[in-house]
């Protein structure tokens, strides 16, 4: 009996052993004669393409074994309009779609998916089914997409998670329009840390109480790094209730953890650690008996109990020990403290002159209590402060002898405060700065504001790009702006960028730039339509 050799075969120990070594044998090979043989390599590479399509032809499906369990729940919501739904196509694919700006380009269109999810999310909308695959796929890649994607999934994205193991975060990731499944404790006891922590995130969402106690009953047997990222899940839905277990974790092993226990009693003005701040603060801050200045007396030491309630003893900063145990305790202190103790307001206190308790005269203590102040504002989101450390919306000064602008006029951290106002007033805000300092530093201001930026806010913008392409500066020097700018102006603004991209030097940087910008913005403007409609 003859034994025909698999062609297959043949070329793979061909290319194992080398065509020097093993010769083609173009007998045994029936597509030998379809390929030019004059270079053995080539001859293999292309056989091998031709026999890999022949195998394929002569493959015969696998019986299937029937639908794998219950089918996914209905799911209610109408189906998107065919536009957006193409569109939600090429922004899963990356393609442009044949829509183009004025020169040509785009950008980058995955930093226009999170926009298009979260419009048809709010909108209530579902994707056609046959894109769920790729929509989830996307959302692995991108954990930022996962909440808005899973939910726009719905059903079927849960569905198809418990087929494939790539998609198994969709079953971790809370989506408040979709049926919760019961509480199921067998995964806090049993499931890996990063479910445990997904866990007990939801639950906390769902029902703070069940949360803590769920908490509560394996605390003492958990790592140290595993319980400083549970108590900070404990941030939803903080409230007194969460005291009593707060407090005991002060007592905490590690640092860390009492740090983070520390961090979040200071945010419940109520309990007895801000009482406990609040009193070492009007010991550390007081007003003169003039009304004129606050007198400052930082703590000398760092004894036992400032230590559980979370200072630590050594500055991690570099800076002195004193204004680090001062810093530390005012802010942590409750902020009604000062016009309560003072009867002045936050402008009236910011507007104090700081003077040391030694040495009235001397101010050296004035930037630590200002910073202190904005810590506190942003910790306790407290809009009032927030708005008088960063003071009123900057305005140019009339020109004239020593005419300059008004500097920005806080320690703290200008953006984190922004974001404590409601968001018309954070973009009122940042479009004064912008319109009196330029784009330089307002990167951070913007980041703060809501996206897509109020039309003031976009027109302030666009003003600003302008100035900065007649004065001769270069676009990837505001490279960041840029950036933001594709995803977060206001698409009304399209045809003001069309304007600057016609009148800038054929061919140049700001040339290409503004059509890029206006090509993005029309893209948007046609995707948010295509969603409204």
């Amino acid at each position: 009996m003859t034994i025909t050799q698999d062609p297959w075969e043949t070329l793979h120990t061909s290319a194992l052993l080398g065509t020097d070594r093993r010769p083609l044998p173009a007998t045994a090979l029936p597509l030998a004669d379809a390929v030019d043989q004059g270079d053995p390599a080539t001859a293999l590479l292309e056989l091998a393409a031709l026999a890999a399509v022949r195998r394929r032809a002569g493959a015969l499906p696998v019986p299937a074994d029937g639908p794998p369990g219950p089918p996914a729940a209905e799911d209610a919501r109408p189906e998107l309009p065919e536009p957006a739904a193409r569109r939600l196509a090429v922004l899963l694919s990356g393609r442009t779609g044949g829509g183009t700006g004025a020169g040509g380009t785009l950008a980058n269109l995955s930093e226009l998916l999170p926009q298009w999810l979260a419009t048809a999310r709010a909108s209530g909308l579902r994707p056609p089914t046959a894109l769920i695959p790729g929509l989830l796929d996307a959302a692995r890649a991108r954990s930022e997409l996962r909440a808005d994607a899973v939910a726009l999934a719905g059903p079927p994205g849960r569905w198809l998670a418990e087929q494939n193991p790539d998609w198994r975060f969709v079953l971790r990731t809370t989506a408040p329009e979709l049926p919760q499944r019961p509480t199921d404790d067998r995964l806090w006891h049993e499931g890996l840390f990063a479910e445990r922590v997904t866990h007990l995130t939801q639950l906390r969402r769902r029902d703070p109480a069940a949360g803590l106690e769920l908490l509560r009953g394996t605390w003492s047997t958990e790592r140290a790094e595993d319980r400083l990222l549970f108590l900070d899940a404990l941030q939803d839905g903080l409230s007194p209730a969460d005291e009593p277990f707060l407090e005991a974790a002060l007592g905490d092993r590690s640092k860390n953890v009492r740090a983070t226990a520390a961090e979040l009693l200071s945010t419940l003005p109520g309990s007895a650690l801000a009482r406990r701040m609040a009193e070492r603060a009007r010991a550390a801050v007081r007003l003169a008996d003039t009304g004129t200045h606050l007198l400052v007396t930082p703590p000398t030491a760092c004894d036992a109990q400032m230590q559980r309630d979370g200072i630590a003893p050594k500055s991690p900063t570099g800076r002195g020990e004193r204004a680090w145990w001062f810093g530390e305790l005012v802010a942590a202190a409750p902020l009604s403290l000062w016009p309560e103790s003072t009867g002045l307001t936050p402008g009236q206190l910011l507007a104090l002159r700081v003077g040391d308790s030694i040495d009235e005269t001397s101010s050296s203590w004035a930037d630590d209590l200002r910073e202190a102040w904005a810590r506190a504002a942003v910790r306790q989101q407290d809009a009032d402060w927030a708005r008088a450390l960063l003071g009123p919306a900057p305005a140019p000064v009339p020109s004239g002898r020593g005419a300059r602008t008004r500097a920005l006029r806080t320690t703290g951290a200008p953006a984190k405060l922004l974001a404590v106002l409601p968001p018309e007033e954070r973009a009122v805000w940042t479009a004064a700065f912008i319109t009196v300092h330029g784009l330089g530093e307002a990167f951070q201001l913007l980041g703060a504001c809501a996206t897509p930026w109020t039309p003031p806010l976009s027109t302030a913008v666009v003003t600003a790009l302008a100035r900065a392409a007649a004065s001769g500066a270069y676009p990837w020097s505001h490279s960041g702006v840029l950036g933001m700018t594709e995803r977060a102006l206001a698409p009304e603004t399209a045809a003001a960028v069309e304007e600057l991209a016609a009148g800038a030097a054929p061919d140049s940087a700001w040339s290409e730039t503004f059509s890029r910008l206006a090509g993005t913005l029309r893209f948007r403007a046609a995707m948010l339509a295509e969603l409204a409609g």
